[in-house]
This record gives structure tokens, C-alpha cells and sequence, in this order.
């Protein structure tokens, strides 16, 4: 997630315990990395729960057991009683992203689910917020529903480009602002915080609730700030707030933020919601890398007018465990990782914020990524599958979002402007691989313990669990151009028996010259180029194809959807 990864953004309801508890049965697990299978004998560790799908024949179903059931937790015995209620409005005001969301991706929701007669097609339709499977390339799984559209429902859906490009109306390329057709047929924009006062009023009343209950001076400012801005679409002045905030425990993400969802023009933000509770522990681990960043910036593979850029020294770096997801968040590919703000300006002058997802990225990588990687890697190297490697990958994915550059270097604007529905998928790639490239120089300076050789077959095995979220993901997306030129560069090889070898040598070598490359076409803004690339390389290879098939019938999830909520914390509001 800006981004937020899902994941990494991850990038992600409030009903969902009400129509999921039917479906899932409950196993808890250990938070190592083995399970412990006996249902009796679980035992529960503050911060994730997670619930293994039945298993059924029928076609829904199995659409459904895609994902596994988390149950979000955390060690609420470590929070007072004024944060336990501050804990509960920030629930409730990001419940209220959801109905906002709907409408931006699809429309009237309870349209859809009054076509809908089968009782699983319409919990699958809650999970992809509309009739389209974001698991399978956006594919309908409603009757009567074709593809669903690049501009989802920001834009009239039969618009055309040269429609839009022709139409005379300076904010219609405003990430919060909506396109409609007039009586005459002819384009018009709506501001957010107008389409959809309806849900952003409240919402903003929970977070001045909520802000009664902040002990840190800091954190109620911010909620009250971010409170106006849902009510003026006006959010630049409390994300500079945000990464002046340093001490506060609870931390929410609310609001219009990843740009995902548009895939027409990448212009349109999503409204979504995360609330977070701080490990303090760990953030303190990983409080000194943030020194590191301009150095980082400098040592970048790239020629210096590509790197010029500075980024903001003021940026932090935290663990969290997550306690609630909604609207776009809590779509596809969940994030585990979140870098924020997306605003250029802010990033440049204050950096951003890096938000470690500890809880939600455990819980990946215990229950899809190992499996996936004791089917899929040489089995001379699954010893190098660890989750501090994980965890430094997803890390350093998000510190690469600020870095390289922003704006292009021969005046075409932002690289966001210039590469339009394409700058989501090239932005993960580079946070990805670049990420990877930070890792490696960190541990040669000895700042990054273990074996380089962790970092990459876990690495490896991490493209096998992002490619299968799909082309309709930009972290699908970025992850098949990064599997195909790494097959292109020998940086792994295919053993007969279907797993996957890494020859480290060469996978370094490509990790260089990819960084290198996405760079330059980031700086130059070369909309060609790129669409050539995505064309050429985000696709999945017919063995590849093969071979994830594998992973789907052995019944190994592709993500996660959750429990969540103020009773599956055991709070009470007063």
C-alpha cells in the first residue's frame, strides 16, 4: 500500500464476521513457524488468529477457500481505558469507509446483492466488493456482469479518452473528484467530499470523538485535521501533521489514498481504512535505518540526474500490529506494509512514514508463503526461507517508495502524470527490487545480519505469492515483469522436477540492472516504453501457469480475509 503493499500494498468488512463465520473453520496457530494442527491444544498470541477454509467441491467455494480467515488481534491488556475507546472510534470511523468505497468501484451494493440468490456467490461478492474476482484478472463471477471497467465507477463508463482528454474541466484529472454525465450528456466533475458526504460526516464525527480520548497532543490534532480534510477533500495539511507525530501508541490510515483502483488513468483515489496499534519493541529495531536513506538515495545504479531528488530525513520506520481493515485496503492482495503520504510534495519535504504490518505479515508468511516455497524452491534451498528476511523485503520495499525520483526529469511532470494507469505496477517494481538492493547494501555494511542468501531465495519465493494475485493487481502485475527478465538473465533456473533454483550471481547482477532501468523510464517519463514493457513482461508464461496451478490444488490460499472488529478485540464502548 503506497503506497500501501498488497504489498506488499497491503494494499484489504464490516460485516465480514457476520457472513463469513458460517464458511471457515476455526484452527489457531502458533506464531512460529510450525502449526500446531490439534484445535484443542492451540494457544493464542496477541496480534492474529488464523482460520483455515473448509474444504468444498463446489465451484463458489472453492472460490472462497482462495483465502484463509485471520482473526485480527492485539495484547489490549497493554492499552489504558481512554485508548481502548479512542481504539473504538477509530473502528467505527473507518467502518464507514467501506460504504464510501463501494461506489467508487462498482455502485449501488445493495443492487448487486439483491441479483445475487446464492448465498456464497453473494459472500464472494462481499469479499471483491462487486461481481468481479480480483483473484482471477477481474473476471465477472456474476451473471449478467461483463469486464469490469478500467476507470471502475469514478468515470461514466462509456467514456473514451478522447472524450475525456478533449473535455474542457480543470479538475478532472483531481484524484478526488468523480466524473458524471449531465442531462445533456456531456461531463461534469464532483468532488469527493460532495459524492459522498453521506458516509465522510460521520466518519469525521468518530474521529473528533476519538479524539477526546488522545492522550498525545500530536495524535488529537491530527485526528481533528484529518476529521476537516474528509469533510474539504483538503489532505495535504494533516498528512504534514502526520509525519510530525512521533509518540502516539494508535495510529489510523483514512481516506481517498491509493490510486489502484483507477486503471484507466491512475488519477482517482480509493477511500479505505487501516487502525493500527504500535509494537513498540520493535519499532525501536528498526528506528536506525532512517539515517541511512540519503545514502541509500546516492548509492542508487543509476546516472546522478536520475537520483537528484532528496529524500525527507524525517521519515519513520515502525512495526504495528493491524487491527482492522476496510475499503480498498481490504480488497485482493491485503497489504502488509504501508508507506504514506502518496503526496509528492510531502514526501519531498518531510519524507513518509513506513508501517511494518508485523501481525498480518506473519500470518502470510506462515500459512501461504512457507507452503508455497516447500512445493516450489530447489529443496537444497528452502533452508533460506526465513521470516526476518521476509520481513526485511516487505521493509525495504516500502523505504524504496521514497526513493529514486518523483518528478521526471525533462518536464513532463510527475512520473505518477506521465506513465498514467501504468505508475502503480512500475512504482511496485521498483519498491520491490529496489528494496531487495537496499538489503544487500545494508548487510555489507554489516547494518542487516544473516545470509544475503536468505534475503534472495525468500525474495524468490515472495514473486511466486505475489504473481498470483494477477494482472488486475499492480503487484501482479510488477511481479511478472520482475520473474520473466530475471528468467531472461538466468537469475534462476527450472529444474525438471518443477522447482526453482536461484543462481545468486546472476540474480545480483539483475537486481541491479533492473533497479537501473525502471528508474530511468520512472525519471523519463516514457509512457512507450513502459506500456511496452507491461505488454511484454507482465504476462504469466504458459509453465509458469502450470506450475501455479500446483500451488491451487494443493489447496495453498492466495491471500487472507479477516475477522475483525471492536467484539473480536473484547471491547465495550462506554
Amino acid at each position: 500500500m503506497g503506497f500501501i503493499t498488497k504489498f506488499v500494498k497491503i494494499r484489504k468488512t464490516k460485516n465480514m464476521k457476520y457472513f463469513l463465520s458460517f464458511l471457515l473453520v476455526s484452527i489457531t496457530i502458533f506464531y512460529s513457524c510450525k502449526e500446531n494442527t490439534k484445535q484443542r491444544n492451540a494457544k493464542k498470541q496477541a496480534g492474529i488468529e488464523v482460520v483455515k477454509p473448509t474444504k468444498e467441491t463446489n465451484p463458489m467455494q472453492k472460490k472462497i477457500n482462495q483465502y484463509v480467515k485471520v482473526k485480527l488481534t492485539t495484547d489490549t491488556a497493554k492499552l489504558n481505558e481512554d485508548e481502548k475507546q479512542l481504539l473504538i472510534h477509530l473502528i467505527k470511523a473507518v467502518q464507514y469507509m467501506d460504504p464510501a468505497y463501494w461506489p467508487q468501484t462498482f455502485g449501488n451494493k445493495e443492487n448487486l446483492m439483491n441479483q445475487i440468490k446464492d448465498s456464497l456467490t453473494r459472500v464472494y461478492a462481499e469479499i471483491n466488493y462487486g461481481p468481479w474476482d480480483r483473484l482471477d484478472d477481474n473476471k465477472a463471477f456474476v451473471e449478467g456482469y461483463g469486464p469490469k471497467p478500467d476507470g471502475a465507477n469514478f468515470y461514466p463508463p462509456d467514456m473514451t479518452k478522447r472524450e475525456f482528454e478533449k473535455a474542457n474541466l480543470p479538475d478532472k484529472s483531481n484524484q478526488y473528484t468523480i466524473l458524471r454525465r449531465n442531462k445533456e450528456g456531456k461531463l461534469y466533475t464532483i468532488p469527493y467530499h460532495i459524492a459522498f458526504k453521506k458516509y465522510l460526516e460521520p466518519a469525521a464525527e468518530e474521529l473528533k470523538k476519538a479524539s477526546k480520548y488522545a492522550q498525545d497532543p500530536m495524535f488529537k490534532k491530527y485526528l481533528l485535521m484529518r476529521a476537516d480534510a474528509l469533510l474539504s477533500d483538503n489532505f495535504r495539511p494533516s498528512d504534514m501533521h502526520w509525519m510530525d507525530m512521533k509518540n502516539n501508541h494508535l495510529d489510523i490510515v483514512i481516506g481517498p489514498i491509493e490510486n489502484y483502483e483507477d486503471q484507466l488513468y491512475n488519477y482517482k483515489t480509493a477511500y479505505e481504512g487501516v487502525v493500527l496499534v504500535k509494537d513498540m519493541d520493535w519499532s525501536k529495531k528498526l528506528a536506525k535505518f532512517i539515517k541511512f536513506l540519503p545514502e541509500l538515495q546516492e548509492n542508487l545504479p543509476v546516472e546522478s540526474k536520475y537520483k537528484q531528488e532528496k529524500p525527507g530525513t524525517r521519515s519513520d520506520l515502525n512495526a504495528y500490529d493491524a487491527v482492522y481493515y476496510s475499503g480498498e485496503a481490504n480488497t485482493g492482495g491485503k497489504t502488509i506494509a504501508i508507506n504514506l503520504p502518496n503526496d509528492e510534495v510531502v514526501q519531498l519535504k518531510k519524507g513518509t512514514r513506513r508501517l511494518q504490518l508485523k501481525n498480518v505479515m506473519k500470518a502470510k508468511f506462515d500459512k501461504i508463503l512457507v507452503p508455497i516455497a516447500n512445493m516450489i524452491i530447489d529443496p537444497s534451498q528452502r533452508k533460506y526461507i526465513k521470516f526476518d528476511a521476509f520481513f526485511a523485503n516487505t521493509m525495504f520495499h516500502e523505504v524504496a517508495h521514497g526513493l529514486g525520483i518523483k518528478n521526471t526529469i525533462n518536464g513532463k511532470g510527475t512520473a505518477r502524470k506521465a506513465l498514467k494507469e501504468h505508475y502503480s505496477a512500475i512504482e511496485e517494481g521498483k519498491a520491490d527490487i529496489l528494496g531487495l538492493y537496499m538489503v544487500d547494501q545494508l548487510h555489507k555494511k554489516g547494518e542487516i545480519q544473516g545470509d544475503m542468501k536468505d534475503y534472495m531465495t525468500t525474495f524468490m519465493a515472495s514473486i511466486f505469492r505475489s504473481i498470483r494475485f494477477g494482472a488486475a493487481d499492480a503487484h501482479g502485475v510488477a511481479n511478472m515483469i520482475r520473474f520473466n527478465y530475471f528468467k531472461d538473465r538466468g537469475a534462476f533456473t527450472r529444474n525438471p522436477d518443477g522447482t526453482y533454483k536461484v543462481n545468486y550471481d546472476k540474480m545480483y547482477d539483475a537486481m541491479k540492472s533492473l533497479s537501473a532501468l525502471i528508474l530511468k523510464l520512472q525519471g523519463d517519463g516514457d509512457y512507450e516504453a513502459v506500456s511496452k514493457l507491461v505488454q511484454e513482461k507482465g504476462i504469466i508464461p504458459e509453465q509458469l501457469k502450470k506450475d501455479l496451478q500446483k500451488l491451487n490444488d494443493a489447496n495453498i490460499p492466495v491471500d487472507i480475509i479477516f475477522d475483525q472488529g471492536i467484539q473480536t478485540l473484547g471491547l465495550q464502548e462506554k
